[in-house]
């Protein structure tokens, strides 16, 4: 089973907004969005994972609009959607009752639900968030259905506001891959754990490299087999330079 993990893709947000070139970073958000179409169209992807804050802010019904577009545009691959710390479900979301294009799947509820697809034998297991800050290590009480599928957690989170975790406790879990969002830097906390980071520099602070990862599960009865690797994508980055002034 073939996958693309995004972690903080952001959607409406506007990198440098006091400066001139703020518009077309805004742009480049998406258009980062829909190369990533791209790729899982061209690489056979499977699997779509978005760890949480799809979107910077509460969506509007056109943001929605646009993304359901061009997340209708993949040819062979599911989704699974996760709502974060910024896009949290509020009571006036407009995410309650937007309908996504068959593909896709958000799993909406504020406790651990999950979604198996069949003819990947995959279940995934998320939460989204319905209000700003959750503090409660809500993910140490998840618990795999069936072991014999490609199991995987979506989750958005890992610092004190956002549901804190216990990443040796929740490795112990058994999942095949952990694909986690809200941290912005990609990083690899296990083996079988990893942050995607955010798909492009939303500020001056996220230096390095930006884009998703992109990885592959066989498993075989409990036996299973991970790769994954990061992918550079982003358009832009921010480098300090060091100058030395004189008078």
């Amino acid at each position: 089973m073939k996958f693309i993990h995004l972690g903080d893709v952001h959607l409406g947000a506007k990198p440098d907004s006091s400066y001139p070139w703020s518009k077309e970073r805004e742009l480049e958000i998406w258009s980062g969005f829909r190369e990533v179409i791209e790729a899982c169209n061209k690489g056979q992807v499977d699997l779509l994972l978005i760890a949480g804050d799809f979107f910077h802010k509460q969506p509007l019904v056109r943001e929605l609009k646009e993304a359901n577009y061009i997340l209708s545009q993949l040819e062979n691959t599911k989704v699974v959607i996760i709502a974060g710390n910024h896009d949290y479900i509020s009571p006036r979301s407009n995410y309650i009752k937007f309908e996504w294009c068959k593909n896709v799947h958000m799993l909406m509820e504020d406790k651990i639900s999950s979604v198996y697809f069949e003819d990947l034998n995959t279940q995934v297991y998320g939460l989204s968030y319905h209000k700003r800050e959750i503090k409660d290590p809500i993910l140490d009480k998840v618990e795999i259905q069936n072991k014999e599928r490609i199991n995987i957690l979506l989750a958005h989170g890992g610092t004190p506001s956002n549901i804190p975790m216990d990443v040796k406790e929740i490795e112990r879990k058994g999942f095949d891959y952990i694909a986690l969002g809200h941290i912005h830097k990609p990083q690899q906390l296990g083996e079988r754990m990893a942050y995607a980071g955010s798909m492009e520099p939303l500020d001056k602070n996220e230096t390095g490299k930006r884009g998703f990862i992109r990885g592959q599960i066989i498993k075989k009865n409990q036996d299973s087999i991970l790769t994954f690797d990061f992918i550079e994508h982003a358009r832009r980055q921010y480098i300090p330079i060091k100058l030395q002034v004189h008078d």
